[in-house]
Protein backbone atom coordinates (compact mmCIF):
# COMPACT_ATOMS: atom_id res chain seq x y z
CA UNK A 1 0.00 0.00 0.00
CA UNK A 2 1.52 3.32 -1.02
CA UNK A 3 1.47 6.47 1.10
CA UNK A 4 -0.45 9.41 -0.38
CA UNK A 5 1.55 12.63 -0.73
CA UNK A 6 0.42 15.94 -2.22
CA UNK A 7 3.67 16.88 -3.93
CA UNK A 8 7.03 15.14 -4.45
CA UNK A 9 10.11 16.97 -5.73
CA UNK A 10 12.93 14.65 -6.81
CA UNK A 11 16.35 16.19 -6.18
CA UNK A 12 17.56 18.38 -3.30
CA UNK A 13 19.97 20.56 -5.21
CA UNK A 14 19.54 24.32 -5.26
CA UNK A 15 16.84 24.15 -7.96
CA UNK A 16 14.86 21.33 -6.35
CA UNK A 17 14.94 23.08 -2.98
CA UNK A 18 13.85 26.40 -4.51
CA UNK A 19 10.95 24.70 -6.30
CA UNK A 20 9.94 22.80 -3.15
CA UNK A 21 10.06 26.02 -1.14
CA UNK A 22 7.87 27.87 -3.66
CA UNK A 23 5.26 25.09 -3.62
CA UNK A 24 5.29 24.83 0.20
CA UNK A 25 4.81 28.60 0.49
CA UNK A 26 1.66 28.15 -1.64
CA UNK A 27 0.34 25.83 1.05
CA UNK A 28 1.21 22.56 -0.69
CA UNK A 29 2.37 19.53 1.30
CA UNK A 30 5.85 18.93 -0.16
CA UNK A 31 8.30 16.05 0.21
CA UNK A 32 11.75 16.24 -1.41
CA UNK A 33 13.39 12.92 -2.25
CA UNK A 34 17.20 13.03 -2.49
CA UNK A 35 19.27 10.01 -3.55
CA UNK A 36 22.44 11.16 -1.75
CA UNK A 37 23.15 11.40 1.97
CA UNK A 38 22.68 15.19 2.13
CA UNK A 39 21.31 18.16 0.20
CA UNK A 40 23.26 19.82 -2.58
CA UNK A 41 25.94 17.20 -3.21
CA UNK A 42 25.60 17.11 -7.02
CA UNK A 43 25.98 19.94 -9.53
CA UNK A 44 25.04 22.43 -6.80
CA UNK A 45 28.26 21.67 -4.90
CA UNK A 46 30.54 21.70 -7.94
CA UNK A 47 30.09 25.00 -9.74
CA UNK A 48 31.54 28.52 -9.81
CA UNK A 49 29.08 29.95 -7.22
CA UNK A 50 28.56 32.98 -9.45
CA UNK A 51 25.42 35.13 -9.53
CA UNK A 52 25.14 35.82 -13.25
CA UNK A 53 23.75 39.03 -14.70
CA UNK A 54 22.07 37.32 -17.71
CA UNK A 55 24.32 38.63 -20.46
CA UNK A 56 25.03 35.78 -22.85
CA UNK A 57 21.79 33.88 -23.39
CA UNK A 58 19.64 34.05 -26.54
CA UNK A 59 17.02 36.79 -26.40
CA UNK A 60 13.65 35.50 -25.21
CA UNK A 61 15.07 32.20 -23.92
CA UNK A 62 14.13 30.78 -20.53
CA UNK A 63 17.80 31.03 -19.54
CA UNK A 64 17.78 34.77 -20.29
CA UNK A 65 14.44 35.55 -18.66
CA UNK A 66 14.87 33.39 -15.56
CA UNK A 67 18.47 34.52 -15.02
CA UNK A 68 17.61 38.22 -15.04
CA UNK A 69 14.55 37.70 -12.81
CA UNK A 70 16.40 35.17 -10.65
CA UNK A 71 19.36 37.49 -10.07
CA UNK A 72 17.06 40.21 -8.77
CA UNK A 73 15.20 37.76 -6.54
CA UNK A 74 18.45 36.20 -5.30
CA UNK A 75 20.14 39.45 -4.26
CA UNK A 76 16.96 40.49 -2.43
CA UNK A 77 16.69 37.07 -0.72
CA UNK A 78 20.36 37.07 0.32
CA UNK A 79 19.93 40.55 1.78
CA UNK A 80 16.83 39.53 3.75
CA UNK A 81 18.36 36.31 5.10
CA UNK A 82 21.94 37.43 5.66
CA UNK A 83 23.32 34.86 3.22
CA UNK A 84 26.98 35.52 2.43
CA UNK A 85 27.33 37.05 -1.03
CA UNK A 86 29.24 39.83 -2.72
CA UNK A 87 28.27 42.00 -5.68
CA UNK A 88 31.89 42.10 -6.83
CA UNK A 89 31.28 42.65 -10.55
CA UNK A 90 33.14 41.15 -13.46
CA UNK A 91 35.11 42.20 -16.51
CA UNK A 92 34.52 40.47 -19.84
CA UNK A 93 37.75 41.00 -21.75
CA UNK A 94 38.81 41.13 -25.39
CA UNK A 95 42.44 40.07 -25.16
CA UNK A 96 43.26 41.46 -28.63
CA UNK A 97 41.81 43.86 -31.18
CA UNK A 98 40.32 40.99 -33.20
CA UNK A 99 37.87 40.25 -30.35
CA UNK A 100 36.39 43.76 -30.19
CA UNK A 101 33.53 42.73 -32.49
CA UNK A 102 32.62 39.82 -30.21
CA UNK A 103 32.65 42.13 -27.20
CA UNK A 104 30.34 44.59 -28.99
CA UNK A 105 27.98 41.70 -29.87
CA UNK A 106 27.90 40.66 -26.18
CA UNK A 107 26.97 44.24 -25.21
CA UNK A 108 24.08 44.22 -27.70
CA UNK A 109 22.87 40.82 -26.48
CA UNK A 110 22.96 41.98 -22.85
CA UNK A 111 20.87 45.05 -23.70
CA UNK A 112 18.31 42.86 -25.50
CA UNK A 113 18.11 40.61 -22.42
CA UNK A 114 17.33 43.50 -20.09
CA UNK A 115 20.84 43.88 -18.66
CA UNK A 116 21.27 47.65 -18.92
CA UNK A 117 24.22 48.33 -16.59
CA UNK A 118 27.19 47.10 -18.69
CA UNK A 119 29.90 49.70 -19.25
CA UNK A 120 32.38 49.66 -22.14
CA UNK A 121 36.01 50.13 -21.09
CA UNK A 122 39.03 50.73 -23.26
CA UNK A 123 42.14 48.78 -22.27
CA UNK A 124 43.61 51.60 -20.17
CA UNK A 125 40.35 52.06 -18.23
CA UNK A 126 40.14 48.33 -17.51
CA UNK A 127 43.77 48.28 -16.34
CA UNK A 128 43.02 51.20 -14.02
CA UNK A 129 40.48 48.93 -12.32
CA UNK A 130 42.62 45.77 -12.47
CA UNK A 131 46.31 46.65 -13.03
CA UNK A 132 47.42 43.03 -13.62
CA UNK A 133 44.98 42.64 -16.53
CA UNK A 134 45.99 42.50 -20.19
CA UNK A 135 43.21 43.44 -22.62
CA UNK A 136 42.37 45.60 -25.62
CA UNK A 137 38.90 46.43 -24.29
CA UNK A 138 36.44 45.12 -21.71
CA UNK A 139 32.84 45.21 -20.53
CA UNK A 140 32.23 45.87 -16.84
CA UNK A 141 29.21 44.04 -15.37
CA UNK A 142 28.59 45.54 -11.91
CA UNK A 143 25.63 43.25 -11.11
CA UNK A 144 27.58 39.97 -11.39
CA UNK A 145 28.43 38.53 -7.98
CA UNK A 146 29.38 35.50 -5.92
CA UNK A 147 27.45 33.56 -3.28
CA UNK A 148 27.89 30.91 -0.62
CA UNK A 149 25.68 28.38 -2.39
CA UNK A 150 25.53 25.93 0.52
CA UNK A 151 24.29 28.67 2.88
CA UNK A 152 21.64 29.47 0.25
CA UNK A 153 20.53 25.83 0.12
CA UNK A 154 20.33 25.57 3.91
CA UNK A 155 18.13 28.68 3.94
CA UNK A 156 15.85 27.28 1.21
CA UNK A 157 15.58 24.01 3.16
CA UNK A 158 14.73 25.98 6.32
CA UNK A 159 11.96 27.87 4.51
CA UNK A 160 10.58 24.59 3.15
CA UNK A 161 10.57 22.92 6.57
CA UNK A 162 9.08 25.99 8.29
CA UNK A 163 6.22 25.76 5.78
CA UNK A 164 5.63 22.11 6.72
CA UNK A 165 7.69 20.41 3.99
CA UNK A 166 10.43 17.83 4.43
CA UNK A 167 13.61 16.52 2.79
CA UNK A 168 14.26 12.77 2.79
CA UNK A 169 17.83 11.69 1.97
CA UNK A 170 18.99 8.21 0.87
CA UNK A 171 15.74 8.11 -1.16
CA UNK A 172 16.70 7.34 -4.75
CA UNK A 173 13.62 6.88 -6.96
CA UNK A 174 14.03 3.53 -8.69
CA UNK A 175 10.58 3.08 -10.24
CA UNK A 176 7.87 5.52 -11.22
CA UNK A 177 4.58 5.22 -13.11
CA UNK A 178 1.67 7.47 -13.95
CA UNK A 179 -1.53 6.11 -12.39
CA UNK A 180 -5.08 7.50 -12.51
CA UNK A 181 -4.70 8.81 -8.94
CA UNK A 182 -1.30 10.45 -9.44
CA UNK A 183 2.30 9.34 -9.84
CA UNK A 184 3.38 6.14 -8.10
CA UNK A 185 7.01 6.04 -6.90
CA UNK A 186 9.18 3.40 -5.29
CA UNK A 187 12.45 4.37 -3.62
CA UNK A 188 15.59 2.29 -3.08
CA UNK A 189 14.51 1.13 0.40
CA UNK A 190 11.15 -0.14 -0.91
CA UNK A 191 9.04 2.83 0.24
CA UNK A 192 6.04 3.40 -2.05
CA UNK A 193 4.39 6.79 -2.49
CA UNK A 194 1.60 8.14 -4.68
CA UNK A 195 1.99 11.86 -5.38
CA UNK A 196 -0.65 14.16 -6.79
CA UNK A 197 2.19 16.28 -8.21
CA UNK A 198 5.69 15.23 -9.27
CA UNK A 199 8.51 17.67 -10.05
CA UNK A 200 11.62 16.09 -11.57
CA UNK A 201 14.54 18.26 -10.44
CA UNK A 202 17.07 15.43 -10.50
CA UNK A 203 19.74 17.45 -12.32
CA UNK A 204 22.20 15.15 -14.08
CA UNK A 205 19.76 12.27 -13.64
CA UNK A 206 16.60 14.12 -14.73
CA UNK A 207 16.46 12.70 -18.30
CA UNK A 208 16.94 9.19 -16.90
CA UNK A 209 14.09 9.67 -14.41
CA UNK A 210 11.85 11.10 -17.15
CA UNK A 211 12.63 8.08 -19.34
CA UNK A 212 11.92 5.74 -16.42
CA UNK A 213 8.50 7.29 -15.71
CA UNK A 214 6.06 4.71 -17.12
CA UNK A 215 3.21 6.30 -19.04
CA UNK A 216 5.10 9.52 -19.75
CA UNK A 217 5.28 10.34 -23.50
CA UNK A 218 8.88 9.59 -24.43
CA UNK A 219 9.06 12.10 -27.30
CA UNK A 220 9.46 14.75 -24.59
CA UNK A 221 12.58 13.13 -23.07
CA UNK A 222 15.82 14.57 -24.48
CA UNK A 223 19.12 12.71 -24.60
CA UNK A 224 21.46 13.52 -21.70
CA UNK A 225 24.98 14.76 -22.38
CA UNK A 226 27.65 15.38 -19.78
CA UNK A 227 30.03 18.34 -20.09
CA UNK A 228 32.71 18.15 -17.42
CA UNK A 229 34.18 21.40 -16.20
CA UNK A 230 37.59 21.24 -14.53
CA UNK A 231 38.74 23.89 -12.08
CA UNK A 232 42.27 24.72 -10.96
CA UNK A 233 42.90 26.80 -7.86
CA UNK A 234 45.59 29.43 -7.53
CA UNK A 235 48.27 28.97 -4.89
CA UNK A 236 48.58 32.41 -3.32
CA UNK A 237 46.42 35.50 -3.66
CA UNK A 238 45.09 36.69 -7.01
CA UNK A 239 45.80 40.29 -8.02
CA UNK A 240 42.14 40.80 -9.01
CA UNK A 241 39.13 41.99 -7.01
CA UNK A 242 36.59 41.21 -9.76
CA UNK A 243 35.77 38.14 -11.80
CA UNK A 244 37.58 38.04 -15.14
CA UNK A 245 35.93 36.37 -18.16
CA UNK A 246 37.50 36.14 -21.60
CA UNK A 247 35.05 36.36 -24.51
CA UNK A 248 33.13 33.05 -24.66
CA UNK A 249 34.23 29.88 -26.41
CA UNK A 250 32.11 27.01 -27.77
CA UNK A 251 29.94 25.22 -25.14
CA UNK A 252 31.28 27.31 -22.24
CA UNK A 253 32.46 30.77 -21.30
CA UNK A 254 36.20 30.19 -21.62
CA UNK A 255 38.66 29.66 -18.75
CA UNK A 256 37.62 32.43 -16.42
CA UNK A 257 38.84 33.62 -13.06
CA UNK A 258 36.34 33.52 -10.23
CA UNK A 259 36.70 34.22 -6.54
CA UNK A 260 35.03 32.52 -3.61
CA UNK A 261 33.72 34.26 -0.51
CA UNK A 262 37.11 33.76 1.19
CA UNK A 263 38.97 35.47 -1.65
CA UNK A 264 40.45 32.25 -3.07
CA UNK A 265 40.87 32.46 -6.85
CA UNK A 266 39.98 29.56 -9.10
CA UNK A 267 40.14 29.14 -12.85
CA UNK A 268 37.67 27.26 -14.99
CA UNK A 269 35.60 25.55 -15.95
CA UNK A 270 36.84 24.21 -19.25
CA UNK A 271 34.66 21.94 -21.41
CA UNK A 272 35.41 18.21 -21.53
CA UNK A 273 32.66 15.95 -22.90
CA UNK A 274 32.49 12.71 -20.87
CA UNK A 275 30.41 9.54 -20.89
CA UNK A 276 29.49 9.42 -17.20
CA UNK A 277 28.22 11.97 -14.67
CA UNK A 278 30.53 10.29 -12.13
CA UNK A 279 33.73 11.32 -13.97
CA UNK A 280 34.94 13.92 -11.45
CA UNK A 281 38.72 13.50 -11.36
CA UNK A 282 40.75 16.52 -12.48
CA UNK A 283 43.58 15.48 -14.80
CA UNK A 284 46.63 17.60 -13.82
CA UNK A 285 47.79 17.54 -17.47
CA UNK A 286 44.87 19.83 -18.38
CA UNK A 287 46.70 22.60 -16.52
CA UNK A 288 48.92 23.09 -19.59
CA UNK A 289 45.99 24.45 -21.62
CA UNK A 290 44.84 26.54 -18.63
CA UNK A 291 48.19 28.35 -18.37
CA UNK A 292 48.05 29.31 -22.05
CA UNK A 293 44.44 30.54 -21.85
CA UNK A 294 44.86 32.48 -18.60
CA UNK A 295 48.06 34.21 -19.72
CA UNK A 296 46.16 35.80 -22.57
CA UNK A 297 44.53 38.08 -19.96
CA UNK A 298 46.95 37.64 -17.02
CA UNK A 299 50.49 37.40 -18.41
CA UNK A 300 51.89 37.47 -14.87
CA UNK A 301 50.62 33.99 -13.95
CA UNK A 302 53.67 32.15 -12.59
CA UNK A 303 54.67 28.63 -13.59
CA UNK A 304 53.50 26.06 -11.06
CA UNK A 305 50.85 28.38 -9.55
CA UNK A 306 47.85 26.23 -10.60
CA UNK A 307 46.76 23.34 -8.41
CA UNK A 308 44.08 20.79 -9.47
CA UNK A 309 40.90 21.88 -7.69
CA UNK A 310 37.64 20.10 -8.44
CA UNK A 311 35.37 19.19 -11.34
CA UNK A 312 31.66 19.50 -11.95
CA UNK A 313 29.36 18.13 -14.64
CA UNK A 314 26.92 20.29 -16.58
CA UNK A 315 23.59 18.47 -17.14
CA UNK A 316 23.42 19.18 -20.88
CA UNK A 317 20.65 18.19 -23.29
CA UNK A 318 22.67 19.27 -26.34
CA UNK A 319 25.87 17.58 -27.41
CA UNK A 320 29.29 18.46 -28.82
CA UNK A 321 29.10 20.78 -31.81
CA UNK A 322 25.41 21.62 -31.24
CA UNK A 323 24.05 24.99 -30.19
CA UNK A 324 23.55 25.10 -26.41
CA UNK A 325 20.00 24.03 -25.58
CA UNK A 326 17.71 26.24 -23.51
CA UNK A 327 16.32 25.10 -20.17
CA UNK A 328 13.43 22.68 -20.74
CA UNK A 329 10.74 23.22 -18.12
CA UNK A 330 7.88 20.99 -19.23
CA UNK A 331 4.56 21.30 -17.46
CA UNK A 332 1.22 19.66 -18.24
CA UNK A 333 0.66 22.40 -20.84
CA UNK A 334 3.60 20.92 -22.83
CA UNK A 335 3.29 17.14 -22.44
CA UNK A 336 -0.34 16.68 -21.39
CA UNK A 337 0.32 14.72 -18.18
CA UNK A 338 -1.50 16.32 -15.25
CA UNK A 339 0.58 17.15 -12.19
CA UNK A 340 4.01 16.44 -13.71
CA UNK A 341 6.79 19.00 -14.29
CA UNK A 342 10.10 17.97 -15.84
CA UNK A 343 13.17 20.20 -15.33
CA UNK A 344 15.68 19.17 -17.99
CA UNK A 345 19.03 20.64 -18.97
CA UNK A 346 19.12 22.93 -15.92
CA UNK A 347 22.79 23.85 -16.14
CA UNK A 348 24.21 27.36 -15.79
CA UNK A 349 22.56 29.77 -14.91
CA UNK A 350 20.53 27.39 -12.72
CA UNK A 351 21.96 28.66 -9.42
CA UNK A 352 21.23 32.31 -10.30
CA UNK A 353 17.79 31.38 -11.67
CA UNK A 354 16.70 29.06 -8.85
CA UNK A 355 14.13 31.34 -7.17
CA UNK A 356 12.68 32.36 -10.54
CA UNK A 357 12.49 28.69 -11.59
CA UNK A 358 10.66 27.96 -8.33
CA UNK A 359 8.10 30.70 -9.04
CA UNK A 360 7.73 29.51 -12.66
CA UNK A 361 7.06 25.89 -11.66
CA UNK A 362 4.58 26.96 -8.97
CA UNK A 363 2.75 28.97 -11.63
CA UNK A 364 2.68 25.99 -14.04
CA UNK A 365 1.04 23.90 -11.32
CA UNK A 366 -1.34 26.56 -9.99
Amino acid sequence: MSEQVDCVVVGAGVVGLAVARALALQGREVMVLEAAEAIGTGTSSRNSEVIHAGIYYPEGSLKSRLCVEGRQRLYAYCGERGIAHQRCGKLIVATDEAQRGQLQAIARKAEANGVHDLRWLEGAEARAMEPALHCAAALHSPSTGIIDSHALMLSLQGDLENAGGMVVCHAEVQEAAIHPGGVWLRTADGTELTARTLVNAAGLHAPLLAARLQGFPQQFVPQAFYAKGNYFTLSGRAPFSRLIYPVPEAAGLGVHLTLDMGGQAKFGPDVQWVESPGDLQVDPVRADAFYAEIRRYWPGLADGALVPGYAGIRPKISGPGEAAADFEIQGPQTHGVAGVVQLLGIESPGLTSCLAIGAHVAQLLA
